[in-house]
Formats: structure tokens, C-alpha cells, sequence
């Protein structure tokens, strides 16, 4: 299992620390047999900064140095768990800090604004600075603790810590990523550049090193050699970032903004103005946007993979799937893995699955809290259920439904409820109603029955109005009162909606059909289309209306279903429905649009039927203009001698005015029928005939065939325009902001802190799993609980990680409060360490030079290499695995040793002498290492041929054979220096 692994790699590593020790400690016998006065280790039996020396120390036996030298190796190695652990919080500070965003706002051509968060930090500045500090802090504050504890005199322990752990860094670190790539897989370093940039400093960074030791003033270290040397840092970080922007490829071009692997790096220029939301506009051709929809789509691209994959996943699952896959697969800094690594070997979990975890458990408490919040709601409410209603004319009575919700028990409820009228008027076109309906107890619906007047004559849809007021409460001794007054907050109220509207459709004609609206938008997401064609102004008859879809900016069968067919109308049916399909092309941003068009309705009624209505139809009309006509009047101006003749139409005029019809019909009729007519008759066409029984029509008699016709209304032709999803839109938005490192490694309270101390967790490593888990698709993952291993570290180290937990909240100033109290506990480790490191090479005879290149840069070096191990099979390029060793070799040289022997040799000039370091095992390990780094970047090169493809990974024989012969490489600088330490061969 991965733990059973972890548990190896740890037991690995340590029978390696003590196999070394014990072959250099041989190394010291055979120097000190052979007079070797330079193997002299009792020098470094001496009272330390913090640790005094373990008394007596001379005359010892051989037993008590060895017990001496193993409790002292024991002691110091949990020292180094403990500097990993500070130096995690350490990192998250860090992190925080490099992960800071600004706003900007994007304009684009016919769209509205957009908001962008970019990162200010440029990764290769914050990679060879404050990551470089945090992951080599003990190496660099061993170098200068070590010259403030001597007095401002060189020691041994700091400079070769430092070149011995850039030998293992690059040869060891280098040779397992190369070989830990998942078979058939390779990685390549993306940013060359800047790999040849911080290559060529860190092998620069040793010969300066060598140069100033023996060659300009050998043996001493004047002001100017330190002061270059630090300044060489700035240099160094100046230098990759000029690489990193490609200024000189780009010809000085200004660049705002750029990509980095993280999203986008926001960078000051003159062309950036401000907004109130400090803000800045980029243009929609800015690279930025580029970089931005690029980083996006990556996100979509996994999202449409993983739902390949798991296509019967709940969406519940499938979000915290993907989000955890997201942040998985996404890029990640340099002290995320490092975090990572060490939590995992203590007994800390997984980082990301204990986030996401965290996230899910507070939503799910806002959801339990707003449900709670929802029980707690003690107001009785009463409303409409539902508030509208659609009912043809010739339905009768119905009934329109009051609901009640909520409130305390054992409430008797009343409420007022009346007519008003719309467009529909009381008496002629509904029976108005008023009353009170009372809610009992028990009651948790109460009814109105309402009644519509059916009349022959055609109109149009009307609708008119009822309203709820005037809420009462009933107590149990009858007695009434207004809920509001209750208690200070109401036990009873009004809801909406509290009014309801009653549309009433006319059934006297075949109808006018249509859509409701010219436009609509839909949601990608939403599977398929239903849209409503609704009949009005009549529903009488069997109609049916043929439709079709054209295309526009969105394609058929690509972005939607074609369809071609007709919706069949039944008598008094009046609505039906066009269901097609939309495609979900999962787009951060969509607009396509189609659209769908009716065609004249056709009416399905046999002919003889037709006749039948028409001249009904006629009777009634002719009925109603007698019982209107004045007594003893034989004529009417405008008004033809037959009733028949009522609505005549001009031969030249298709458009019949008010003022053309009789003046006794009533106003509103005339206006209804005016209206009706005149739409009717632009669907007119000359020349059509229509026949009765074999015979023409007359005109009166046409023009009521053209009244019961059915026809087109306004809106025969829809416009739809597929959008995105918001949902899907929110879940990418979430998802990017969740995949920063920042909200992973970040912490907000000591509470939150001091729990985290206290928890032991599983130590899953996902990365050397994912080929199981690919291959169990849709199958839910059980968590594993913690081993006995984890609950070993997780005891073993709860001291530290309860110390730790003091340090402030990564929350705390932006991470600055976490980076200094961090750093400041990471050198008095480091000064802990420094005294039981120079201890232990007297209790087993080692010299300060050969401890430090073995045991103590190995003992750094550790949480490095899990952590790079991680990153190379997880990431998919090599710069966060073997892109960093470099610069942060060079980093090393020019902080640590610049700082340190810069402030020796001002000391040492104040006094008016000269601060001495015998170049001595120290020049002679810095150009051996100088040598074999230059073949060992060679090969890392050499490995972009074809033939091998990248960096790590590769075929099989090829990435073996690197493998060990990086692994010799450091094996040869180690034996190397220590041989010439105890003058078995000679130094340069």
C-alpha cells in the first residue's frame, strides 16, 4: 500500500544515513591511524551556541562514543523532522504571499466588461526569492548562525552544507524523478529559458565560489568578494526574469501582462489606468485574455473528461470529483509539494482532500443552518396556489385554490376576497364574487368557485382579477385579531402572490396561433427545448400548424435538433408544444442562435361542419344587430338594408372601420369586431373562392368564413439563442479559484491551527494510484483510516506540531506575520541543529566538513525530494521537480554564503583585520562538484532528443541507466571529498 510505502522510503533513507556515517566513520580510523592531522575531530568537541557538550568527552571509550554518537544521530534527525514541519508553515506563508491577485476589467466588442483576477507575483521571481528561502531556509541560516556562534570565524558546518546539498539536490533529487515517471510517460521542462539561465548561475555560483577561496586572494575573503557574491542574487533573479517575459525574443516589446503556469502575471506599465474597483482595462486582443481563456479551458476540457469517464455520477459527486482532479492535475508551486510531502509523511493527510473536505462540511452546515432557519419560521402564510389560471369560455365554473403554510399549530384563519375586473367585465364576462374564506386548523387548502359567462359572439382574450385581503386571526375563544399585532412579529401574513389573474379564452372561433414572444434564450445545459405555441381569440375546431427550424449562427445537429413537423390543435385545446433538442457543448461563453417559424395554420373541419358554424355563426350576429336597432327605424346610415350585410367589405378596402358599423352596437364590440376584422383581412388573398353546398358565397357570407378561419398571429417566427450555462459558468469560476494552492495550504484561525495539530489522517499518495483509480470508473472511493504507521508519526511528532500551531494564520497581514515568526523559529532550530551536528562528529570522529556534505545536508535535503517526487509524476512538466534544483543551487551560494561572509569580512575590516577561510576540503568539494554538475546538466539536456523525448521519464533502459549514473555521480563527489578530508588523497 502507499503507506507501506512511505514507511520503506523513510526506513530506506535512514539504513542509507547510517551505512554513509558508519563508512566515513571507518574513512576516520584509517586517517587517524595514519597520523592525519587535518582528520583531527576533537576539535568540535566545544560548547555549542544552545547545546553545551555532553561532559566528560575526553578519554572516552569506544563504547560510549558510539552510544554518545547514536542517541546524538537519533536526537538530531527528529531536530530535522521538526525544521521540516516549521518549515511547511513556513512555505504556507510563502505561499499566501506569491498567490496575491489584483482585479482587472476586460473591455470586449459587444459584450459587457469582465473581471479577471490576476496574479502579481511572477512565478520565477517568487520561485528563486521567497520559494528559494523557504525550501533551503535551514541551509542558508545554518551558514549564518554558524558565523555569529564562531565570533565572525569560518566554520566548516555552513558552506559545505550547502555545497553538499546542492550535490544531492541536483545529482540524487535528479535521478529518482527520472525514474519514478509512470512507464511510457516523459516530461519536459516547459520554461528552458529559464532553466539555462539558473544553470549557468549555479555553476558559476561554485567557480565564483572556488575563485575567491584560492585563486584572487586565497584564503582570505575581502568586503568586495561578499558583497559581489550576495549581490550576485538579485542579479541571478533579474537575469530568469528577462528569460521568463522573453524580453529579448518579444524586442523590448511593453507587456502588460503575461502567462505564467499559475494564470496571469499582472506586471506595472504606463498604458494601465486605474478604475474605481482598482481595476485596470485590457483590450479583448491582450494576451491576457488569451492566457485567461486558455487557463479556462483547461479546466472545461478536464470537466468533459471526467464526466466521460463517470457519465451516472451523482452531480454532487461529480463536482467534488472534479474539483479535487482539478486541483490535482493543475499546476502547483514549488512549496505546495514541499507541504505536501512532509504533512503526508507525519501523519497529515492529503492537502487537497482535507480542503475540499473543509468546504463541503461548510456548506453542508449553511445548508443544515438554512433549513433550521426555515423551521423556525413560525408566520402562518396564505396565497394563491397556483396565481393564474387560463379557462375557455364555455368552461363553467372552476375553482381557484388558497393555500396556507407554516405558523403554529391550532390556528384558525381568515381572510377577504373579491373580483376586480381586467379587461374582462363583470356580468357580461364572469359573475363577480366576494366574500371570506376561513382556514381551519386542519386546513391547508380552501377553494373559490368562480363562474364565466359563455356567449356566441366572437371576442377577444380577456382576463380579469381576484385579491386576497384583510388577514384575520381566530383565537380558541372566538374571539378575532389582526395577526400583526401579535407577539411584536406577525403569526399570520400575506404572501405572494395575493392576487391571482383568470385568463379567459375565447372558444367561438378557430383561433389566432402564435408564439408568445419574437426571442428567446435558453440554457445549453438544459437538454432540450419546449416552446410554447399558445391559440387565442377562439378555440374551436381541430387545427393544425406546421413548423420548421432554420439555421443561424448556431448549426442543426450540432448545436440543436432540426426538426420539420406540424402540432395538432384539438378543439378547445389551446396550446401546444415544439420539443427539440439542444446540445451542451459545455462553453465557458455561448450565443448561437436558430430560429423557428409557423406556417399558416391549416384547418382540419370537413367542410359541411364548416358551413354549419359559419352560418350559425352569421344567425347570431344578425339576432344581436335587431335587438339593438331603435324601434321604428327602417334604415341606418352605413348600415346595408340586410342584417346580412352588418359587416360588408369594401371592394377596395380590405380594412373595415368602427365607423363603417352600425352605432347601436355598443362601442366595445365595435372596437373588438373592428380589430378582429382588420387582422384578419391581411390574410386575405385575391381571387380565393370558397363554396357552400356547391355554391359560391356571397360576401356577408365570406367574410364570416374569414372570420372563423384560423390564422397566424403576430409572433410567427422565434428567434433562439443557446447561452451558456451559469451553473457550469459557476463551476469553473469556483473551481479555478478553489485550484489555488493558496486556499489549500492557507490557514485562518489558531483554533483552526491547533485541531489540524491534533488530527492524524490517512497519508494517501494519489499520485501513485491514479492507474487504479482510472481503471475503476463511476466506483465511489473508500477512504482508508490512518495506519499504524501514520499514528506512529502522528505521536512522534505532536510536540512539534503542537509548537508550530503557535505561529500566527497564514489569514494574519497577507502571510507576513506566518513568514516571520516561521523564520525566526527555523533558526533556532537550525542553531540547535548546527551545536548536535558538530557534537556528533566528536562523539563518532567526523569532521564538521564531512557531517555536513553526509548527514546534515541529507537530513535537509529529504522533504526536497519527496516532494519533487510528487511533483514529477503529478505535474505535467519538469520545472517544479528538477527546474528549481538549479536555481535554488545558485540561491544558496549567494544568500548564504554571500550574507555570511559579507558580514564576517565587514566585522573582521571594522577591526582592522581580515576574515580567513582556508580554502582547504572546501574548495576542493566545490570543484568537484562543479565538474560533475556540468556533465549532469549536459545529460538532463541531452535528454530532449527524440530519442528519449524529455527530461524525466523516457524508455525504460535509457531513464535506468541515467538513473544510476547520477546516483554514482553524487556517490563519487561524497566518497571524493571525504577521502580528501582525511588526507587519503590529495586536495587541490
Amino acid at each position: 500500500s502507499t503507506r507501506r510505502t512511505w514507511m520503506g522510503v523513510v526506513l530506506e533513507w535512514s539504513g542509507r544515513a547510517a551505512a554513509t556515517l558508519l563508512i566515513l566513520a571507518a574513512l576516520a580510523e584509517i586517517a587517524e591511524a595514519g597520523n592525519c592531522t587535518d582528520a583531527d575531530a576533537t576539535k568540535n568537541c566545544i560548547d555549542g551556541l544552545i547545546v553545551p557538550i555532553w561532559r566528560p568527552f575526553l578519554d572516552l571509550d569506544s563504547g560510549d562514543r558510539l552510544l554518545r554518537g547514536v542517541i546524538y544521530f537519533f536526537v538530531i534527525a527528529y531536530c530535522f523532522i521538526g525544521v521540516s514541519i516549521v518549515a511547511d508553515r513556513f512555505m504556507s506563508g510563502i505561499e499566501v504571499i506569491t498567490s496575491q491577485e489584483r482585479t482587472i476589467t476586460v473591455k470586449r466588442p459587444g459584450l459587457d466588461p469582465m473581471q479577471v483576477k490576476v496574479r502579481v507575483w511572477n512565478d520565477t521571481v517568487s520561485n528563486l526569492t521567497l520559494m528559494a528561502l523557504g525550501s533551503s531556509a535551514p541551509e542558508i541560516l545554518l551558514s549564518i548562525i554558524e558565523i555569529l556562534a564562531r565570533k565572525f570565524e569560518a566554520g566548516d558546518l555552513g558552506p559545505n552544507t550547502i555545497v553538499g546539498s546542492a550535490a544531492f539536490n541536483l545529482f540524487m533529487i535528479t535521478a529518482i524523478c527520472v525514474l519514478v515517471i509512470p512507464k511510457g510517460e516523459i516530461r519536459r521542462q516547459k520554461h528552458l529559458d529559464v532553466f539555462f539561465v539558473t544553470a549557468s548561475w549555479s555553476i558559476f555560483a561554485y567557480i565564483w565560489m572556488y575563485v575567491i577561496l584560492a585563486v584572487i586572494s586565497p584564503g582570505v575573503i575581502e568586503v568586495w568578494e561578499g558583497l559581489i557574491t550576495f549581490l550576485f542574487f538579485p542579479l541571478t533573479v533579474l537575469t530568469a526574469f528577462i528569460a521568463d517575459i522573453k524580453i529579448i525574443q518579444n524586442k523590448f516589446l511593453p507587456k502588460r501582462y503575461r502567462r505564467s503556469s499559475h494564470g496571469l502575471i499582472a506586471t506595472e506599465g504606463e498604458e494601465m489606468k486605474m478604475l474605481e474597483s482598482n481595476g485596470v482595462h485590457l483590450e479583448n486582443g491582450d494576451p491576457a485574455i488569451k492566457a485567461f481563456e486558455d487557463h479556462r479551458q483547461e479546466f472545461i476540457e478536464l470537466m468533459r473528461e471526467i464526466r466521460k469517464k463517470n457519465p451516472h455520477i451523482a452531480p454532487a459527486d461529480l463536482q467534488k470529483q472534479a474539483e479535487y482532479e482539478m486541483i490535482s492535475r493543475g499546476p502547483k508551486s514549488r512549496a505546495f509539494y514541499r507541504v505536501q510531502a512532509t504533512r503526508r509523511l507525519i501523519g497529515g493527510g492529503d492537502i487537497v482532500k482535507k480542503r475540499l473536505d473543509k468546504q463541503h462540511d461548510k456548506a453542508l452546515d449553511a445548508l443544515l443552518q438554512a433549513q433550521e432557519k426555515q423551521t423556525r419560521e413560525h408566520s402562518c402564510r396564505i396565497f394563491f396556489d397556483p396565481a393564474h389560471y387560463t379557462v375557455l369560455e364555455n368552461v363553467g365554473t372552476f375553482d381557484v385554490v388558497v393555500g396556507r403554510d407554516g405558523g403554529p399549530e391550532g390556528l384558525t384563519i381568515m381572510v377577504d376576497y373579491y373580483t376586480e375586473d381586467g379587461t374582462a367585465e363583470s356580468g357580461s364576462d364572469y359573475v363577480p364574487v366576494k366574500g371570506t374564506l376561513t382556514f381551519y386548523p386542519e386546513d391547508k387548502h380552501q377553494k373559490i368557485s368562480i363562474e364565466i359567462v359563455d356567449d356566441d359572439v366572437f371576442e377577444e382574450d380577456e382576463h380579469f382579477y381576484l385579491h386576497l385581503k384583510n388577514l384575520r386571526v381566530r383565537t380558541k375563544d372566538g374571539l378575532v385579531l389582526d395577526p400583526t399585532r401579535i407577539g411584536g412579529l406577525p403569526v399570520a401574513q400575506l404572501e405572494m402572490p395575493a392576487t391571482a389573474t383568470i385568463m379567459v379564452l375565447d372558444d367561438d372561433h378557430a383561433g389566432v396561433f402564435s408564439f408568445e414572444h419574437d426571442h428567446y434564450e435558453v440554457v445549453e445545459s438544459c437538454g432540450y427545448l419546449s416552446l410554447r405555441v399558445q391559440r387565442h381569440s377562439g378555440a374551436r375546431g381541430k387545427v393544425i400548424i406546421p413548423y420548421r427550424t432554420i439555421e443561424g449562427s448556431a448549426h442543426s445537429d450540432k448545436h440543436y435538433e432540426a426538426k420539420e413537423g406540424e402540432l395538432v390543435f384539438e378543439d378547445n385545446q389551446t396550446e401546444a408544444f415544439i420539443e427539440l433538442g439542444i446540445v451542451d457543448t459545455e462553453q465557458y461563453e455561448r450565443a448561437d442562435s436558430f430560429q423557428i417559424e409557423i406556417d399558416p395554420p391549416i384547418w382540419a373541419k370537413k367542410m359541411n361542419d364548416l358551413a354549419k358554424v359559419q352560418e350559425r355563426f352569421r344567425r347570431r350576429m344578425e339576432r344581436r344587430s335587431a335587438s339593438q336597432a331603435p324601434p321604428g327605424e327602417d334604415e341606418i346610415p352605413g348600415r346595408s338594408q340586410s342584417s346580412g350585410d352588418l359587416l360588408s367589405v369594401d371592394n377596395e378596402s380590405s380594412f373595415v372601420s368602427p365607423r363603417e358599423l352600425s352605432p347601436n352596437i355598443n362601442d366595445r364590440f365595435r372596437r373588438r369586431m373592428s380589430s378582429w376584422i382588420a387582422g384578419m383581412s391581411k390574410q386575405n388573398s385575391p381571387g380565393e373562392e370558397e363554396l357552400l353546398h356547391g355554391k359560391p358565397l356571397t360576401d356577408n357570407q365570406l367574410q364570416i368564413a374569414e372570420m372563423g378561419k384560423p390564422r397566424i398571429g403576430d409572433h410567427s417566427k422565434c428567434m433562439i439563442t443557446i447561452r451558456e450555462s451559469k451553473e457550469f459558468q459557476n463551476v469553473i469560476d469556483r473551481m479555478i479559484k478553489n485550484a489555488n494552492t493558496k486556499l489549500m495550504l492557507g490557514t485562518s484561525s489558531w483554533r483552526e491551527q491547533f485541531k489540524e495539530a491534533l488530527t492524524v489522517n490517512a497519508g494517501d499518495d494519489d499520485d501513485d494510484d491514479e492507474e487504479g483509480e482510472e481503471g475503476e470508473e463511476g466506483s465511489e472511493k473508500i477512504e482508508e483510516p490512518p495506519s499504524c504507521f501514520d499514528y506512529f508519526m502522528h505521536i512522534l511528532t505532536v510536540p512539534w506540531k503542537l509548537l508550530f500551531a503557535t505561529i500566527p494564520p497564514t489569514d494574519y497581514w497577507g502571510g507576513w506575520a506566518c513568514f516571520v515568526v516561521s523564520i525566526a523559529m527555523i533558526g533556532l532550530l537550525t542553531a540547535l541543529i548546527g551545536d548536535l551536528a558538530s557534537q556528533f562528529g566528536c562523539w563518532v570522529g567526523l569532521k564538521d566538513s564531512v557531517t555536513a556534505i553526509s548527514f546534515v545536508a541529507l537530513g535537509t535535503s529529504v522533504p526536497d525530494t519527496f516532494a519533487s517526487k510528487v511533483s514529477a509524476v503529478q505535474d505535467k512538466y519538469a520545472d517544479n521537480s528538477i527546474g528549481n534544483v538549479t536555481g535554488s543551487n545558485a540561491v544558496n551560494v549567494f544568500l548564504g554564503i554571500g550574507i555570511a561572509w559579507s558580514m564576517a569580512a565587514i566585522y573582521h575590516w571594522m577591526n582592522g583585520d581580515v576574515f580567513r577561510v582556508e580554502p582547504g576540503n572546501l574548495g576542493f568539494s566545490v570543484m568537484i562538484f562543479c565538474c560533475e554538475a556540468a556533465v549532469c546538466i549536459f545529460i538532463i539536456v541531452l535528454r530532449r532528443h527524440k530519442k528519449v523525448g524529455g527530461e524525466l521519464g523516457g524508455p525504460m533502459g535509457l531513464r535506468y541507466a541515467t538513473s544510476m549514473f547520477f546516483c554514482s555521480l553524487w556517490c563519487i563527489y561524497l566518497l571524493l571529498s571525504a577521502l580528501e578530508a582525511y588526507c587519503i588523497i590529495p586536495g587541490f
